[in-house]
């Protein structure tokens, strides 16, 4: 008879409306468990019918998130990965797309021969394969339904979680709810009402709430609360207030406070010690009460969208963590500066980021912001298309191909210095055929990237069609751009740098993917601090102007 423990599930599942945080509540359950000692893991059910988020708009869904094992992902798993040690791969992301067609795969093979292929069994059954495969040899599973309790699409998905919890055995799984606890200004009173009709829409499906979180941004009476448990059918000690809090690393505080550890073991049968989240509350200190600040543009396309960058946007909070220092990020609208020049928001900056995106939009003034920050020593960033288009600026303005562009923007460029992969030519599918995933890639002794890495050899994530055209390589070179990082083979550069500039590093990698709140990415974390250098020199050289105006006054300071 094995000793094994059962592995115990947690499924968590929002109601109301969208967008309340289930993923930053579920990554924060994975992170108190993970702190007592528990071995922990995370799987995200969504129920859209793209077999996976490639290629989605990032201004419908927000990020593509890539893992190690090359899965273009939710932005949830950005998450789960930054709240908890365990790498997310493919089998940590099932979408509704990805269900039926593997059943409908199998049914053309004849695997169902015979029966009529339904939704019950067929298609939950499959969703439960790939549950309990997420979560061999885990102690636990957190399973966060997308959506909103009451779309027609995520059906599928809640009659899976609903038969495992018979199938797990008694004690086994747990459902949590996150819901909306609006406060209703013109009446002067929080609403539950919401909450009751959301946990009523769960019930009628079979699913009973273990736990209730509340969404909330004010504290919540002690009526209130007891209201809820009685309403919804769930012990007072389950409903659990999440208010909003300052920032992220609050958050796995907060809930801790609030007793939400205590109720999963508890009602889990798991014995554990008290989570250790003393990391978590450094974190949260620092980001309260940062020394300084520094501001960073970040120039794209999805401007309007700050999911957009969702992980970009984090590292830079983490590389301000890592530095004791507060990183107001600016978004800039690429197009923006097409048509009316650089912006004051860039000029303005402690340093400058041109971001990943695809397509030609914008380009030109992505290129631009490049220009600024080499020919003013503003600290730069470029990350996979940003490495591009600072490769396009130098052979522009530095090596003379006034041509210079990439293929995907220009496709008649005399001088395509970015051009398409030899193997992606051909393509016609577009979903999960670019280069993604973990490479290796080897940096360049000495260089910047050899500084901020501090080894030699590194793996970072991909997710691009177009590389640099080494038919420009001798020619860059030669003018002062060093290809810093390179695959181990030598034929595909990763990393680019400018020796004569204070800091300019541009990746064709995605280094915001590995970061995380408690161990920022070294890139991220030199990134912050050349920033807070030049604007440490920028002072200095002010308050030597000052003097210099005050001496030349003969010391009478507001002389004329």
């Amino acid at each position: 008879m094995s000793n094994k423990r059962p592995t115990k599930f947690i499924f968590v599942t929002g109601g109301v409306i969208s967008g309340l945080g289930k993923g930053l509540a579920s990554a924060s359950i994975g992170a108190l468990l993970e702190s007592s000692g528990l071995k922990v893991t995370m799987l995200k059910m969504d129920p859209y019918i793209n077999v996976d988020p490639g290629t989605m708009s990032p201004f419908q869904h927000g990020e593509v998130f890539v893992t190690d094992d090359g899965y273009e992902a939710d932005l949830d798993l950005g998450h789960y990965e930054r709240f908890i040690s365990t790498t997310m791969g493919r089998i940590n992301n099932v979408t509704t797309g990805s269900v039926y067609y593997e059943v409908i795969t199998r049914e053309r093979k004849g695997d169902y021969l015979g029966a009529t292929v339904q939704v019950i069994p067929h298609i939950t059954e499959e969703i439960k394969k790939r549950i309990h495969a997420a979560a061999e040899g885990y102690d636990v599973l957190i399973g966060e339904i997308g959506g909103t309790v009451g779309d027609i699409e995520s059906l599928p998905f809640l009659e899976a979680i609903r038969q495992m919890k018979v199938d797990a055995g008694e004690g086994n799984s747990l459902y949590v709810h996150l819901t909306l606890l609006p406060w209703i200004d013109t009446v002067g009173e929080m609403k539950t009402k919401p909450t009751q009709h959301s946990v009523k829409e769960l019930t009628g499906l079979g699913i009973q709430p273990d736990v209730l979180l509340l969404r909330c941004d004010r504290e919540i009476d002690e009526k209130i609360r007891d209201k809820v448990a009685l309403f919804c059918n769930v012990d007072r000690r389950s409903v659990i207030p999440c208010r909003d809090v300052p920032n992220i690393c609050h958050l796995p505080l907060a809930l801790e406070h609030e007793g939400l550890h205590s109720r999963i073991t508890e009602k889990l049968g798991i014995w554990t010690g008290a989570p250790n989240l003393a990391p978590w509350q450094k974190a949260a200190a620092t980001l309260d009460n940062f020394k300084t600040s520094i501001t960073v543009a970040m120039v794209g396309k999805y401007a309007g969208l700050a999911d957009s960058y969702k992980s970009l946007n984090e590292a830079l909070v983490h590389g301000g963590i890592a530095n004791d220092c507060e990183v107001k990020i600016i978004h800039v609208d690429s197009e923006q500066i097409e048509a009316d020049g650089l912006t004051a928001e860039v000029k303005q900056a402690d340093a400058v980021m041109v971001p990943m995106g695809f397509g030609s939009r914008g380009a030109e003034g992505k290129i631009k912001a490049v220009q600024y920050a080499r020919e003013n020593d503003v600290p730069f960033l470029g990350i996979c298309l940003g490495m591009q288009m600072a490769v396009i600026e130098f052979a522009r303005n530095v090596v003379g191909l006034e041509d210079a562009n990439s293929s995907e923007v220009n496709p008649d460029s005399a001088h395509p210095v970015i051009d398409l992969m030899l193997e992606q030519q051909d393509l016609q599918d577009k979903g999960g055929t670019m280069r993604l995933g973990a490479w290796p890639c080897t940096v360049k002794e000495g260089s910047l990237g050899h500084r901020v890495y501090g080894k030699r050899k590194i793996s970072e994530r991909h997710r691009h069609r177009y590389e640099f055209n080494n038919s420009y390589r001798e020619r860059l070179e030669k003018a002062g751009m060093v290809l810093s990082g390179l695959s181990p083979d030598g034929e595909l550069v990763e990393m680019v740098e400018i020796p004569s500039h204070p800091w300019f590093l541009a990746a064709q990698f995605h280094p915001e993917f590995k970061s995380k709140p408690l161990a920022c990415h070294p890139v991220f974390k030199g990134f912050i601090r050349a920033a807070l250098e030049r604007q440490r020199r920028q002072g200095e050289t002010m308050e030597l102007a000052g003097l210099r105006v005050v001496e030349g006054s003969g010391g009478k300071e507001g002389s004329s």
